[in-house]
């Protein structure tokens, strides 16, 4: 019938309409609030924009400031140990100096550069979450107690850190470095911030806390000694033997594979001990560093035969006479 498809055609638009109007209602308050608030919602994210894009700068530039610094920092601590008779040496035979303070110079720039980075990114978030309104008191006290708890509890673990962070900084030992750090004797193979790996002469890998390393005896910085005694016979003449050895350490000295170690002639310090029939003669060698035990090695072998060739004994020891023997 026409009269009721066009009363049927007529409501759905006139449903529609009023579901738009009701919509408009409702979406009257949320409207007034984005125009009341734009300028302020804008302004605000303007804001946090910013703060994020100045931290960013300030990020890259304390790193440029951090590693330029620490590069002045390790070229002047090389310039003022050049003077040094075994660094000139050293960077004379190979440059291992510079190499040893660039690796380290590149560490120490890493670890300032990301604790520099930690506390730029966490103020930057602080300071958005207070742009958006967050109440930043609860958050500041929160991460105080977390703070606190985590320094109590993980006391070793800074301790490890702060050890390995001035390790770096004051360059008491290296990769390479033979060391002795108490229990453990040997070759270093890593340093880290929390655990140096020491390697000893039987192959062993140590594993110390850098809290627990309370000394430490560096046998490869700088220069080093090899000192060798050799016992003598007691009815030995010592101007002789003083005499033999002053003679063989100066022919040790010129040859060309023993005077790229020496750092100095080698001196004979005389008589240093008398006991069970035996004459104690010491000679030093000044060398670079980490060559004194093979020196030491050709060394002893080269007085020994020069005292065969002189006929100057060699303690042995002395037996006693068994009981009731005259």
């Amino acid at each position: 019938m026409p009269g009721t498809s066009t009363a049927g055609a007529g409501v759905p638009p006139l449903l529609g309409a009023e579901g738009n109007i009701f919509l408009m209602a409702q979406a009257g308050p949320v409207v007034d609030w984005f125009s009341d608030n734009s300028g302020a919602f804008i302004s605000g994210a303007i804001r946090i924009v910013l703060i994020l894009v100045i931290a960013v700068i300030v990020r890259a530039v304390a790193g440029r400031l951090i590693e330029h610094g620490v590069k002045r920092m390790a070229s002047s601590h090389q310039r003022l140990g050049s003077g040094r008779l075994g660094n000139r040496v050293l960077a004379k035979a190979n440059g291992s100096g510079s190499e040893r303070q660039q690796q380290r110079a590149e560490t120490i720039s890493a670890v300032l550069r990301s604790a520099a980075s930690i506390v730029i990114i966490g103020v930057a978030v602080v300071m958005a979450l207070g742009e958006l309104g967050v109440n930043l008191g609860p958050i500041l006290m929160s991460a105080g107690v977390l703070g606190l708890a985590i320094g109590f509890g993980a006391q070793s673990l800074v301790q490890d850190f702060l050890s390995g962070v001035f390790m770096l900084i004051e360059d008491q030992y290296g990769v390479g470095d033979v060391v002795d750090v108490g229990e453990a004797v040997g070759t270093v193979e890593e340093v880290g911030l929390r655990v140096t790996k020491i390697r000893d002469l039987s192959g062993g890998l140590w594993y110390v806390r850098n809290g627990e390393i309370l000394r430490v005896c560096n046998m490869n910085q700088d220069w080093a000694c090899a000192v060798v005694e050799i016992p003598l016979d007691s009815r030995v003449d010592v101007a002789q033997a003083t005499e033999v050895v002053e003679r063989s350490l100066e022919a040790f000295a010129e040859r060309p594979e023993q005077a790229a170690r020496l750092l100095e002639a080698p001196s004979a310090a005389g008589v240093v001990g008398i006991a069970n029939g035996a004459v104690v003669f010491r000679v030093m060698a000044k060398t670079k560093p980490g060559e004194q035990w093979e020196l030491d090695r050709d060394l002893r072998g080269h007085l020994k035969r020069e005292f065969d060739r002189a006929g100057i004994r060699l303690a042995h020891p002395m037996q006693s006479s068994p009981a009731g023997t005259a």
